[in-house]
């Protein structure tokens, strides 16, 4: 905040400043326990106002800040603070001013610059390709003096090359005043500490006694609003920096941010750090190139995570949490959270066993024990549901899933053959119902189909001939089969029943597998005939969608006549433009020296009142320095006698008539003031011009002659 006070007044304020907590105590290490809820709603001020969350900024740097803007304030604690800010609306802009830093200059950490001359550069150019330009970023670029110091170094290294290398720097920061004077190139002229006298003389140039970036360097750089934090990052970029940056944030707040940059970076890309940060402990995302002067590359093979939830490790809580705590979750259980484990244990102990497979019959999941019905086929490893099922099970289950993917309903087969090995090295049947159910994944609505197994019991064996004929019959007509494991052999060998009952099983197992194969022949013939018939369908279809090509290409042809001939058009346009650059460039050249050269006071003013041009000789009767273009005319304190300088250029603007007359200075010396509109080329009032003309000389010599 600025004072404007006589002199006895700056002192008291100094005297009090001086007498205030941030300048007699120490920097608390936390916030009192009691002010947690007063920071929060601080933070929420902020957050309104400029739309940017700094509870992941550092604990430190916030009250830092904020304890001085309550020393200049005159406030010695926070509740005071807090009341200060609901009523002052200019006192939160000044303080969300405070928490972005701005601490930066040309060539910060001259030894950096040189590293990337050396090591950084040379690889991005080795190989490149022409019209592939080099694509650098510089996150957190304030007032600009980073963006162009990286831009000098890389022409440097480029020599005479840099005409035939394209570059493109990306710059980026949250402040859009920096943005703007960085965006205008001026700086004042303490930048000759830090820029070499070579520097200036091939990449500045002198404008009223303050330095601009030349235009060749202006071009290159391209300025944005950006937050880091939030706002998605710029993609296929070679370099990046973010130089003193993370060191104002918290741990989580650097994870996402470093995840985002190696996002940004391509293969091989490189990151640019601060003197004082690192990328440790996150150093899986990056390889370290230059430790000491903080370079790094990107790690291929390292898989960031952008998507990181910083809610969780929100600062402050709605509950009053301390800083740097991250939001657990709490060790509780509910009535849902008992019900899911005995669904589970229920499920593991009772439900059948079974598979989950896709539309193309990929196993997704094995539920229970499936291996009394499953078998890893030889060879490459298949998770195919058809190469895994046991022998006599193929074909009833393919049928079942055929109908259940047409129809969409659930199908059971009952009583299906299963053979397996039995005692002594020999065979046995074993009786299986199957079960086909499809069902949808939510939300994708995607349909997968679980195939249950269970074992089913055995029937009892035939007592007659008829009675096997039917059972037979009965079996024929379900395609179903009843196995019966034979009676283990005795000493004398087996009897004639158990080899009937062998037979007649075999017989069943294979009218069976006759049944299973006719319904499976006749699915692939419904579903030929079907398939014919789209294919019917495609086919005419696709003529009808030959015809509507064959148009689209002739207004394709048509648009592409139509594109060839706007960008002649757009090419005519942009030489015009350029041309039109060049004179403009040329006029404003003239416009300046002719004003150089001019040795009377001249000021032009906007219809704001506000001082756009002066010749260097009103420096000194009107009292005004280079930073006063932009400021009010009413500020201004002149050397001459006219008390009501802004009111008599406003009615000029207004009346549209020029005003003429004599004035003194301080010194007694005699000007002819005139004032005249500021007419433009078509016409318009865009403000006024005040000339001042030396006139003391022609009175005087006239009072000699009166």
């Amino acid at each position: 905040m600025d004072y404007v006070l006589p002199p006895a007044e700056i002192a008291r304020q100094l005297l009090r400043i001086s007498r205030h907590p941030y300048a007699t105590e120490p920097e608390p290490a936390a916030v009192p326990p009691g002010d947690q809820e007063v920071l929060a709603e601080i933070m929420g001020l902020l957050r309104s106002h400029a739309g940017l969350d700094f509870t992941l900024y550092k604990q430190s740097t916030i009250l830092r800040r904020i304890r001085r803007r309550m020393a200049l304030r005159g406030l010695d604690t926070l509740p005071e603070y807090l009341r200060e800010l609901e009523r002052d609306s200019t006192e939160v802009h000044s303080l969300y001013q405070d928490f972005l830093i701005r601490v930066t200059r040309f060539f910060r950490d001259p030894e950096m610059f040189e590293a990337l001359k050396g090591t950084v550069f040379p690889t991005l150019i080795k190989g490149r390709s022409l019209h592939v330009p080099i694509r650098v970023w510089v996150a957190g670029c304030s007032t600009g003096e980073e963006v162009y110091s990286l831009a000098i170094a890389l022409l440097e290294f480029l020599g005479e090359r840099n005409s035939s290398v394209p570059i493109k720097i990306l710059a980026s920061d949250v402040n859009e005043a920096a943005l703007e004077r960085a965006r205008s190139g001026v700086y004042i002229d303490n930048i000759e500490v830090d820029v070499s006298p070579e520097r200036l003389r091939r990449f500045f140039a002198k404008v009223d006694g303050r330095y601009q970036i030349s235009k060749v360097v202006r071009d290159l750089c391209v300025f944005s609003r950006h937050n880091l934090a939030n706002d998605p990052p710029f993609s296929r970029l070679d370099l990046v920096t973010c130089r003193n940056v993370l060191i104002y944030l918290n741990a989580p707040l650097q994870r996402r941010i470093l995840s985002v940059l190696h996002y940004s970076l391509n293969s091989g890309g490189y990151l640019g750090l601060g003197s004082s940060e690192t990328i440790s402990p996150f150093g899986d995302l990056f390889a370290t190139v230059d430790g000491k002067h903080r370079i790094y590359s990107k790690n291929f093979s390292a898989r960031a995570a952008p998507g990181l939830d910083l809610a969780a490790y929100s600062e402050i809580g709605p509950l009053g949490m301390r800083w740097g705590e991250p939001r657990l979750p709490a060790a509780t259980w509910t009535a849902l959270d008992v019900q899911k484990e005995a669904d589970r244990v229920i499920l593991s102990r009772y439900a059948p066993p079974g598979v989950v497979i896709d539309e193309n019959g990929t196993v997704l999941q094995f539920r229970g024990r499936t291996g009394p019905y499953l078998e890893p086929a030889p060879g490459m490893a298949s998770l195919d549901l058809m190469k895994m099922l046991r022998e006599g099970l193929l074909g009833e289950v393919r049928a079942a899933l055929g109908r259940a993917r047409a129809e969409n309903v659930p199908v059971r087969k009952e009583r299906l053959a299963l053979r397996e090995a039995g005692p002594r090295n020999g065979e046995q049947l074993r009786l299986v119902n199957v079960e086909v159910l499809p069902f949808k994944v939510p939300p994708t609505g995607v349909r997968c189909f679980l195939v249950l197994f269970e074992d089913a019991p055995p029937l009892p064996a035939p007592s007659s001939a008829s009675s096997t004929s039917s059972w037979f019959s009965a079996s024929s007509a379900s395609s179903a089969s009843s196995a019966k494991t034979p009676p283990e052999e005795g000493a004398g060998g087996a009897s004639p029943s158990t080899g009937a009952n062998a037979a007649e099983q075999q017989v069943l197992q294979l009218q069976q597998e006759l049944a299973a194969t006719r319904e499976y022949l006749q699915s692939l013939i419904e579903e030929h005939e079907s398939a014919s018939e789209e294919l019917k369908s495609a086919s005419e279809e696709l003529l009808s969608a030959n015809e509507e090509l064959q148009s689209t290409n002739e207004e394709l042809q048509t648009a592409k006549e139509e594109t060839q001939s706007a960008n002649e058009e757009l090419a005519t346009l942009n030489d015009e433009l350029r041309h039109r650059n060049l004179e403009l460039a040329q006029v404003n050249n003239d416009l300046v020296n002719s004003l150089a050269a001019v040795h009377f006071p001249i000021v032009l003013v906007s219809r704001d009142l506000r001082i756009r041009r002066f010749t260097p000789s009103a420096e000194r009767v009107l009292n005004l320095i280079p930073t006063d273009v932009g400021r009010p005319l009413s500020d201004i304190k002149p050397n001459i006698n006219v008390p009501d300088l802004g009111e008599l250029t406003s009615r000029v603007i207004d009346q549209l008539a020029p005003v003429e007359s004599q004035v003194q200075d301080r010194e007694g010396h005699w000007y002819s003031l005139r004032v005249r509109p500021y007419v433009t080329l078509d016409n318009k009032i865009e403000g006024a011009s005040i000339t001042l003309v030396d006139i003391d000389s022609v009175r005087h010599q006239l009072k000699d002659e009166g």
